[in-house]
């Protein structure tokens, strides 16, 4: 399965200058947050596959105005091709203008909900946020700190990924986009876009 994630930065080649051939084999979208919905919807339709998808906290207009045909991944799993895929949208709250922040203790409990479904769900394979998790790929600065409780979550879950946005590679020199957790998870700043391959299951 060739999966295409997107976050944060509008793509020109994929957007101003989109060619079917860079997007040639894919079978699903991934949103990790930040993208403003016209261009998720031209990306539904010019790639032609189905698109799940997270909120970023710069994500107010997406409440009111969801991507076309799109699937929320918030707080809950979702199965594509044999993958179970859930997410857990938004950063840590720093501000009261956005609604998709949240307190350390509030994702903590979002954590827990989705680890509940996760254990009547048969597990979660890709776990998909915007933020990252505390300690790997985030900033010091405090908007954008990854989730502490995330790591608790990946040592629970042991998903086989982790796709997250949030930390633009413009922040940081020499930022590593790809680091692996303790747990086994394999973590993705999915910045911009990635396309990833992952064997087929029934």
């Amino acid at each position: 399965m060739r999966i295409l994630i997107v976050a944060d930065e509008e793509e020109r080649l994929l957007y101003d200058n989109f060619r079917k051939e860079r997007v040639e084999g894919v079978d699903l979208i991934i949103s990790c947050g930040d993208l403003k919905p016209g261009y998720l919807d031209f990306l539904i339709t010019m790639v032609n596959v189905p698109m799940v998808y997270v909120m970023g906290n710069h994500d107010n207009e997406l409440v009111e105005t969801p991507p076309m045909g799109a699937i929320t991944l918030e707080d809950t799993i979702v199965k594509y091709k044999g993958y179970n895929i859930a997410g857990l949208g938004g950063c840590i709250k720093y501000n009261d203008r956005n609604i998709n922040m949240f307190t350390e203790r509030e994702m903590a409990w979002r954590c827990f909900k989705l680890r509940v479904k996760a254990f009547f769900k048969g597990g979660i394979d890709i776990f998909v946020s915007h933020a990252p998790v505390r300690g790997y790929g985030d900033l010091d600065d405090f908007p954008h700190r990854g989730f502490s409780c995330f790591d608790k979550f990946l040592h629970k879950i042991q998903p086989m990924y982790m796709f997250y946005a949030h930390v633009h590679t413009a922040y940081k020199h020499n930022l590593k986009l790809e680091l692996d957790h303790p747990s086994g998870t394999k973590l993705m700043n999915c910045c911009g876009y990635k396309i990833i391959d992952l064997p087929d299951r029934e």
